[in-house]
């Protein structure tokens, strides 16, 4: 185990706030003097099923702790995820099925092993605990808290004023993740600075119920390829971990420089010295940020591809952006042709590529299809028997042929 000096100073890496630094540091060397690992809680409620880089900021600090010897708690929020996080919403969330949370939790659990050590992992679910619950009891929880304590948080607050609802069951989550802290005896809980209400809630508990209060470490919310909001399906500014190699090289070669050493201080396994020297040679102009960038690329796709899957997206970037030339591996689409030819836009809807014909329909319209190198404007396009390469956006490409 490495000296608590330099333990924190990996830890401290890429965070928002610890609260407090003095209470880590002490558990950091109680943890060295007595050959004992930390409990580092994470809670996960499984209402998204598909993760991208914006959750793996949490995930990459989970394996830190891993790498360091502490034991790290994958909490999945299967009864939580039936509420519903209230944070830094405006309005109360669905309830989720439990199959839906379940089946929810598994996809979470096959994606966050990309990451995260499966034999260093201890997976929850707090089912486990607040399953056989009384009445009782969850009312004695309930009683630990006050409505005024609760309407200080800033989005409850914003709802009330506005007159829109709050539902006492969504007044019960932050105590329920903090119970969760209390069940676990956590050493140290992790989340993004949305969580913090949640997370000092934790701490409170813990107080209440006679406990050393655990650590809290709050991670930047991670922008997205915009490079202003929060990375998001919802907005399209994401890179999944599932996505193609392709898509994902790309995608991280279309971020700015300034987003990129973000990038790296919270996504990157290069060391805090190598990331400091990195950044001292792109400012002396010894380093190009484009080679960075195309280094950071590869690094991210060999993580959840492996090296030759990166190795040919680096060659197909560079084909496509550098040579202007079609990449060597792109998906062939044969479809029949029943005698008037295949109108576009049902091509593009049927195969995934947009949601909707309609949505396929905007996209030609805005000038982001081309076939064989000539930009498509007319959406009323029908493509007879043949082969076509179709170029959609910026980087991706699919050969279809109609038969």
């Amino acid at each position: 185990m490495l000296l608590p000096e330099k333990q924190f100073e990996i830890i401290k890496r890429g965070t928002v706030e610890i609260i407090l630094e003095e209470d880590l540091k002490k558990k950091l060397e109680k943890s060295y003097k007595e050959g004992k690992p930390l409990k580092i809680k994470v809670g996960f409620d499984p209402t998204a099923p598909d993760i991208h880089l914006g959750h793996t900021v949490l995930l990459e600090k989970m394996r830190q702790f891993q790498e360091l010897g502490h034991e790290v708690i994958f909490l999945i929020g299967d009864f939580t995820g039936m509420i519903g996080d209230p944070s830094g919403k405006t309005e109360t969330r669905k309830p989720l099925t439990r199959e839906e949370v379940l089946k929810n939790a598994e996809t979470y659990k096959e994606q966050v092993f990309k990451i995260l050590s499966p034999e260093k992992t201890v997976i929850r679910f707090n089912s486990e605990w607040f399953g056989s619950m009384s009445a009782l009891d969850m009312c004695k929880l309930s009683g630990m808290e006050t409505v005024a304590r609760m309407l200080e948080r800033e989005d409850f607050k914003k709802r009330f004023t506005e007159g829109r609802p709050i539902t006492i069951l969504e007044f019960l989550y932050p105590l329920l993740q903090a119970y969760d802290s209390v069940y676990l005896e956590a050493d140290i809980e992790l989340g993004g600075t949305d969580q913090k209400f949640n997370l000092l809630m934790g701490r409170q508990l813990m107080k209440i119920y006679g406990m050393e209060e655990q650590v809290i470490i709050t991670m930047p919310l991670l922008e997205g390829l915009d490079g202003v909001q929060k990375m998001s399906k919802s907005l399209g500014n994401y890179i999944g971990i599932n996505e193609s190699p392709d898509n994902m090289f790309g995608k991280v070669m279309s971020i700015n420089d300034e987003l990129m050493l973000k990038y790296y201080e919270l996504l990157s396994h290069i060391s805090i010295d190598e990331l400091n020297e990195l950044k001292a040679a792109i400012k002396e102009g010894r380093i190009n940020p484009r080679d960075a960038k195309e280094s950071l690329a590869f690094e991210i796709v060999s993580r959840y591809h492996g090296i030759e899957q990166a190795d040919r997206a680096r060659e197909n970037f560079i084909k496509l952006f550098r040579k202007k030339e079609i990449p060597d591996h792109i998906q062939t689409l044969e479809i029949r042709d029943e005698g008037q030819g295949v109108w576009l836009p049902r091509i593009l809807k049927e195969q995934g590529i947009t949601t909707s014909t309609s949505e396929a329909v905007r996209l030609i319209k805005q000038g982001g299809i081309k076939i064989n190198d000539e930009q498509v404007i007319n959406p009323e396009i029908n493509l007879k028997p043949g082969e076509y390469i179709v170029k959609i956006g910026k980087r991706r490409f699919i050969k279809i042929k109609i038969v």
